[in-house]
């Protein structure tokens, strides 16, 4: 990959992660409700996640997926169901003050893997980066030494920055109505994206 070919990458790669999905919603919600340090925890999960991916990409998992309407079908019902039940949970639960137990680490990062691996704007983002980036002509291990550290990190920023907007406006408006609104606009983009995945269609397909 040449130096532009890096720069034009890394510009892709940044709006990608700071548009608000599911990840962004989640990462939010958690600096809520368990404050920015505990957060970082589902900061890990997507990093998990974005290094499976990558890895499945370069051996071209993500395209056979994206092209098998069988498991594109099956994927995005379950993952339609975890999002419309998360955000159903979150507006039940709006008025509710966070719990004095904290959650453990491990459900933390759990959840945050589970949401991060069913969205599909993940799986459409990895199949864009590795369509248009990367060179079929190149070896693609030697692409990918360039393009992991760029993503991971630049993802790291992306969501570390969102469970931080999320631990200041919990710190600004916990227990108020403000707050509980807040929280409800979360379940209900929850919701939203739950459906939107329900009823997308295959990548590539009309």
């Amino acid at each position: 990959m040449t130096f532009e070919g890096w720069i034009i990458f890394a510009l892709f790669w940044g709006v990608f992660v700071i548009t608000p999905g599911p990840n962004a919603v989640n990462c939010i919600t958690n600096g809520m409700t368990i404050g920015f340090r505990r957060g970082l925890i589902a900061v890990l999960a997507i990093l998990t996640q974005a290094t499976l991916f990558l890895i499945l990409s370069a051996f071209g998992i993500t395209a056979l997926i994206a092209a098998s309407p069988t498991a594109f079908l099956i994927a995005k019902t379950i993952g339609a169901c975890f999002l419309i039940f998360l955000g159903i949970r979150g507006w039940i639960l709006a008025r509710r003050p966070p719990p004095k137990v904290q959650a453990k680490a491990g459900s933390i990062y759990a959840n945050a893997l589970a949401i991060a691996v069913i969205n599909p704007k993940s799986v459409a983002g990895y199949f864009a980066a590795f369509s248009q980036f990367v060179s079929p002509e190149a070896p693609i291990w030697g692409q990918m030494w360039v393009i992991m550290p760029t993503t991971l990190t630049l993802t790291a920023l992306a969501y570390t920055g969102f469970t931080a907007i999320g631990a200041g406006l919990g710190r600004a408006a916990m227990g108020a109505v403000f707050n509980v609104w807040v929280r409800r606009v979360m379940g209900a983009c929850f919701v939203i994206y739950g459906v939107l995945l329900g009823t997308a269609t295959t990548p590539g397909r009309v």
